[in-house]
């Protein structure tokens, strides 16, 4: 009953819609996300140890639990976070009632078609589902109705449709490549059948298709330089959307991704690892610049996100058990640290009234609690000792070196390194110095403090330890890995 992880956030959705109530719109949203997280348990660890739920419409492996673990975590601590948040500007009177059932309900739409794209078996249905993504969160991105945020609502809308046509035209090659050997017919684009063909298929028509999906689903991922929607979008959402966009939203894409490639390698292997590298390599670059020229906190962190996303593809690109290892590893750490990370540039936000890095100073003086945090997240996020990302970046570091790309190696440290100095002076230079004057010192909620702890804790214990649990669930999808393309 794979079916009753998708009801959840069906109903949720239509409580939150339907209710007149403040206080119950975020007991509904809360609660329907933790009852998503535990229903979710089940079926992950079935994938993960057990092998993959494979029925009439649905297929959940490891590579799909992975996702979904992420999905359910991360919306659990994005409902809590939001209760905190709203009330915020619900006594600054910038929402109303309407406004909040508007955005709960839109908030587990969004994970519902999140959902969808991880655990249906057909390509194309895959597709249809990260189209719904794109659709749900347009109108969170321009929740605030304002000049701006619709601009980039209409933006993200065009730029992301657009991507995912030139999707739809890889897809229709991948099917076009199977019809040779499973002939015409529904079950030729479901991923438990192209899987057992991968290696029959035409060559010619999957290169073709591979470059249509890493441009189509690459502009949905962020990777550059298909990623100029994102910036914007990220900055103009709430900020909890923010973090569920960079934290999640990608990733359902970059799944998207995984997917082709594994066919494609064992179609033609080596031709799209070569992709992977490349855009993984450009959105490094163009990462290491922005972070190192940016003003607005929110657009920081989401060429941050460009950044993590060009390693992540750069390590499925090196490919090799450590590379594929660390690739992994680092979507998860990515997803907690930059969730961390907005949670607390919107309480900075809220306390300062602006998004302008040289206009927050003295965190430490203004919100001690929120600034230890976004301390840790900043240090997390550049990729510094002892923390999870550090562990990701020297798996996918490690690999490149066993594989003898050296020079691809010594490339990619020296671009972690300025993106490393960058994001940690402006982390510490909003940290120390004195806060504007008659701000008010502490913090402006306790409520969102706890999923910030938690998440802090997580990567914090991740990059000191592998957990036996984590381990093997990792290791289930690099053998799928090897046993797909060796």
């Amino acid at each position: 009953m794979i079916e009753l992880l998708l009801l959840v956030p069906l109903v949720t959705a239509l409580l939150c819609g339907l209710s007149r109530n403040e206080r119950h719109i975020y007991i509904f949203s809360v609660a329907g996300a933790i009852i998503m997280a535990l229903v979710a348990i089940p079926f992950c660890y079935e994938a993960f140890f057990e092998g993959p739920i494979d029925t009439w419409l649905w297929y959940m492996d490891s590579l799909s639990a992975l996702f979904v673990v992420i999905i359910v975590v991360i919306v659990a601590m994005v409902s809590v976070y939001s209760v905190d948040y709203q009330r915020h500007e619900r006594t600054e009177g910038e929402l109303t009632i309407k406004d909040l059932r508007y955005y709960h309900s839109l908030l587990h739409i969004f994970t519902l078609t999140m959902l969808l794209v991880v655990i249906v078996d057909s390509l194309g249905l895959m597709w249809i589902a990260i189209e719904a993504t794109t659709l749900a969160s347009a109108f969170l991105v321009g929740f605030y109705k304002k000049s701006e945020a619709m601009e980039a609502a209409w933006k993200y809308l065009i730029i992301c449709s657009v991507g995912i046509t030139l999707a739809l035209l890889g897809i229709i090659l991948i099917y076009a490549s199977s019809v040779g050997v499973l002939g015409e017919g529904m079950d030729s684009l479901d991923w438990s059948v192209l899987s057992s063909v991968a290696d029959q298929l035409d060559p010619a028509l999957v290169k073709v298709a591979f470059i249509f999906i890493i441009i189509g689903l690459g502009t949905k991922a962020g990777l550059a330089p298909m990623h100029t929607w994102l910036p914007d979008a990220h900055s103009q959402a709430p900020t909890p959307i923010s973090g569920l966009l960079s934290a999640v939203l990608l990733n359902c894409a970059m799944y998207g991704i995984l997917r082709i490639h594994l066919l494609a390698e064992a179609a033609v292997p080596g031709f799209s690892s070569s992709l992977l590298v490349l855009f993984g390599l450009l959105s490094l670059i163009v990462a290491a610049i922005f972070i190192l020229t940016a003003r607005d906190l929110k657009r920081m962190l989401a060429f941050s996100s460009v950044e993590h996303m060009g390693i992540i593809a750069l390590g499925f690109g090196i490919g090799g058990p450590l590379a594929i290892l660390g690739a992994l590893f680092h979507i998860l750490a990515h997803s907690l640290t930059k969730t961390l990370m907005f949670f607390g540039a919107g309480n900075v936000i809220q306390k300062y009234g602006t998004r302008e890095m040289k206009d927050i100073k003295g965190l430490w003086k203004a919100m001690p609690t929120t600034a230890i945090m976004i301390v840790l997240g900043g240090a997390a996020i550049a990729g510094s000792p002892p923390f999870a990302l550090f562990v990701g970046e020297f798996l996918i570091l490690s690999g490149a070196i066993a594989s003898g790309s050296y020079l691809l190696a010594g490339v990619f440290i020296a671009l972690i390194t300025l993106i490393f100095a960058g994001m940690t002076y402006r982390i510490f230079s909003m940290s120390s110095g004195t806060p504007q004057e008659g701000l008010p010192s502490g913090e402006i909620g306790k409520l969102r403090l706890v999923p910030m702890f938690l998440l802090a804790a997580a990567v914090l214990i991740l990059g000191l330890f592998f957990p036996d649990v984590i381990s093997d669930a990792l290791g289930s999808i690099v053998d799928l890995f090897e046993e797909m393309i060796g």
